[in-house]
């Protein structure tokens, strides 16, 4: 969002944003759920440290719920199905205007379902929660860090990413590619410096307009502040374009759940209409043509790394298995769920047809034997 638009007290929301808060609202419904049916849960944290009014107008001028009321909605719901455990949520804004309008949208507390709504800076918010992880092990976390900008403080979120739980880092992109090579003054450099962990903000000019140089940066901080090497933890980035197919911002999402790893990588490909974002590719899909050298009609299949679809699952899977018999599905579906992008979840049915289809792969009931061709 552009900065005049931060100081709204009800902000403007485009489509990409509202897709935000669709797949946030979906994930957090299923994991929940999820969560509950553990014995060991004893109930739920949903953190919101940044999270504006709750309520925005669309293109049209209509207003639309935003991530706290719509997830406040969906865990009341959760905390009736389970009365035996706890949720609580935070809903923090530095803004007492913003919390006073979220304030007239949320549901009343029940004796299981705790809101507690702060105005202060939402960095310190997370220093002050942060030490009281360990004494409350059986509680599950969900910590949404979605500040305005390219603003990202680790050090308050280390602990969250040491400790049982989830994290989801709003990344704006845009705004790196836009500000940081004609950036002057010092505290706007200190604020890049320390998103990126560098040292000089002279380290970042270099990556200019290159938006894959600013992900991978991020995705090397978490991958430190994880902790032990052998650690199995989860990460996975999603992108969001504008309506002019610009990407705005990536949500990362890091967990040390296998499960919500894979829920939240099916969870946005339904959101995104079973592609990886909303990118338009102008359908610029899979397409069969004719290989003059040998005669035989093959896929071509296009690749963007921004937008993968079904199509580009199924080139991943052939491409690994080609030429093998009797690939157990199990191993297949290990594939995919190991992938930082590519579900498996939701879409078995329509990657065996296309294998078969498109790759003469020979399906039966417990595995598949490829044929010996690149997808």
């Amino acid at each position: 969002m552009a900065s005049n638009n931060n100081v709204k007290i009800i902000s403007d929301a485009h489509p990409h944003t509202i897709k935000k808060f669709e797949l946030i609202e979906t994930y957090i419904k299923s994991w929940a759920h999820k969560l509950m049916l553990t014995e060991s849960c004893t109930g739920i944290v949903f953190i919101d440290c940044m999270c504006n009014s709750g309520i925005y107008k669309d293109d049209d001028g209509k207003n639309v719920y935003g991530t706290p009321i719509r997830v406040a909605d969906a865990l009341l719901d959760v905390a009736r199905t389970y009365p035996d455990k706890q949720v609580h949520l935070y809903f923090n804004d530095y803004d007492k205007k913003k919390i006073e309008e979220l304030e007239k949208h949320l549901p009343q507390e029940e004796r299981n379902y705790k809101i507690i709504t702060t105005t202060r800076d939402g960095n310190e918010l997370l220093k002050w929660i942060g030490p009281q992880l360990n004494q409350n092990s059986h509680m599950h976390f969900f910590l949404l860090y979605d500040p305005y900008d390219a603003s990202i403080d680790w050090d308050a979120l280390l602990p969250f990413f040491r400790n049982w739980g989830e994290v989801l880092i709003n990344h704006m992109i845009s705004d790196s590619v836009r500000a940081i090579s004609q950036v002057k003054r010092e505290d706007k450099k200190k604020k890049y410096e320390g998103t990126y962990r560098v040292n000089s903000i002279s380290e970042l000019v270099p990556y200019g307009s290159n938006q894959a140089a600013y992900e991978k940066r991020v995705l090397e901080i978490i991958e430190h502040m994880k902790g032990s090497a052998g650690r199995e933890y989860y990460v996975s980035a999603f992108p969001f374009f504008n309506t002019k197919n610009a990407l705005v911002y990536d949500l990362v999402h890091c967990t040390s759940h296998e499960k919500g790893f894979k829920l939240f990588k099916s969870t946005a490909w339904k959101t995104f209409g079973d592609k990886s974002s909303s990118k338009n590719k102008q359908g610029n899909n899979g397409q069969l043509s004719l290989d003059f050298l040998t005669g035989e009609t093959v896929s071509v299949i296009s690749v963007d790394e921004y937008c993968y679809d079904v199509f580009n699952m199924a080139a991943y899977v052939q491409n690994n298995f080609k030429g093998q018999n009797d690939v157990s599905l199990e191993k297949i579906w290990e594939l995919l769920d190991d992938h930082p992008v590519f579900p498996s979840e939701g879409y078995k049915k329509e990657l065996k047809s296309i294998l078969k289809k498109d790759y003469d792969a020979k399906v039966s009931t417990k595995s598949i034997t490829f044929a010996d061709r690149r997808g």
